[in-house]
């Protein structure tokens, strides 16, 4: 009887090697820890299992797992020759994702909507920043494959984060508990429920079932710092900045969230601390994570969105020679993202780190349209909207922070929001003294 993947593909590979990766993959689909092992596992079983080595390269470029993501890719190239034609278009897609070409993967689900690792793939999310470059083109892709997944309870949760991106929240818990109901450590439905009580302002609720989830069914989450990441912006939009440094001391600080985690969810919450009204002794974002991170990521990174927060961390770090480099990388970069939405970015960032504010200001209100390009979810990208209100209090263009923190506060309550909102009244702690950089 030939192996199987958990959606019913043909794997081309022995029973053992099979067993291992579909281990893997489902640790993938669960957001659990362990994937890479069960993967390298699978290839120590067979080393000519074409799926394993691609999913390697994968998890290598995608989540800065240690892995020699060419090397893996040249194997799974290689290997996939005796494969089947599913699989050789499998390989072919994650190759073709890795070297910035989206098209081939997007292809592949057409034909093979069940193939859930590169539907998770495509669609940004914690586990992958996806190939799409707004995020519509995601919502088409899932809604695409839905017929073929029924009531499963991983697609369920993927569904749930496209409808809580559609701001339709109420949609989006349903699935999301549904999910949870039959597999109550399912990580991107607990995902989508974080996001969806973050977008509608329901703080004091989705702080308690997060703490809940992570010390319960969530506790094997291979994303946990993102899920801690998540409680704390509870903790800012309720003003307790307290809070929010004991959970950075306890489960933030980057010796837990390891790799391009530190960067995406410790680095941002220090930032998006630092700039808060109020906030005092924020620990250094450079020693806490520029430090761990590693030069080539933050001036060359991988994808459009750790480009973001990269040129964010970069700011926060007053390096204005490094974000002059990268934005000199993205400007000569092959992927059209990186050139028309990071370089300028980088350009934005570094007139700010100059103390050009208002210049800032301008060239981040002209990137607004285009920064949904760089990926992740609407809670991650909200950073650059967070940079330019502080961009405009420090410029002394009050009515123009007003009416960004206006609509904001029409999405959802925030006392975060409300103290900023009475900087630019006039009404508290003058705008700017509270230092930019974190430290």
């Amino acid at each position: 009887m030939p192996a199987i993947d958990p959606y019913g593909y043909r794997l081309t590979t022995s029973s053992a090697a099979a067993q291992a990766y579909n281990r893997g993959l489902l640790d993938v689909l669960r957001l659990r820890t362990g994937a890479a092992e069960h993967i390298a596992e699978a290839i120590a079983h067979d080393p000519t299992f074409a799926l394993g080595h691609a999913a390697l390269a994968l998890l290598g470029h995608e989540m800065c797992a240690p892995v020699d993501v060419p090397a893996r890719l040249r194997h799974a190239q290689l290997h996939a020759r005796r494969a089947t034609e599913r699989e050789r278009c499998h390989v072919q897609a994650i190759a073709a994702h890795i070297a910035g070409d989206p098209r081939p993967l997007v292809a592949h689900l057409r034909s093979y909507p069940r193939d859930a690792l590169l539907l998770s793939t495509a669609v940004p999310t914690i586990a992958f920043a996806g190939v799409t470059e707004v995020p519509e083109q995601a919502w088409s892709i899932v809604e695409e494959c839905a017929p073929a997944y029924g009531g499963d309870w991983w697609f369920s949760g993927l569904l749930a984060f496209v409808r809580q991106e559609q701001h339709r929240y109420d949609e989006a818990m349903d699935l999301a508990c549904h999910s949870l109901a039959q597999e109550p450590g399912a990580g991107h439905s607990a995902h989508a429920r974080a996001h969806a009580h973050y977008e509608t302002g329901d703080h004091e609720a989705g702080l308690a079932w997060m703490d809940d989830w992570v010390t319960g069914d969530g506790a094997r989450i291979e994303s946990l710092s993102h899920f801690s990441w998540h409680a704390a912006l509870h903790e800012l939009s309720l003003g307790d900045l307290d809070a929010v440094r004991r959970r950075y001391d306890a489960q933030l600080r980057p010796g837990r969230a390891l790799g391009c985690r530190a960067l995406v969810d410790s680095g941002s919450l220090l930032f998006r601390w630092a700039i808060t009204p109020a906030a005092r002794d924020v620990p250094d974002l450079g020693q806490e994570v520029v430090s761990v991170t590693g030069r080539n990521t933050l001036e060359r990174p991988a994808t459009p969105f750790l480009a973001m927060h990269a040129a964010i961390a970069l700011l926060a770090c007053d390096d204005r020679a490094a974000l002059r480099r990268l934005q000199a990388w993205a400007a000569a970069h092959p992927h059209p993202t990186q050139r028309e939405v990071v370089a300028p970015l980088a350009g934005a960032l570094d007139r700010m780190a100059a103390g050009k504010h208002s210049a800032a200001a301008d060239e981040l209100a002209s990137l607004a349209p285009q920064v949904r390009r760089l990926g992740g979810s609407d809670a991650q990208r909200e950073i650059v909207e967070e940079t330019r209100i502080a961009a405009l209090l420090r410029a002394g263009r009050w009515e123009e922070a007003r009416a960004l923190l206006d609509a904001r506060l029409d999405r959802r309550r925030s006392r975060r929001d409300e103290a900023w909102r009475a900087q630019a009244l006039g009404t508290a702690e003058p705008a700017g003294a509270a230092p930019l950089s974190p430290g």
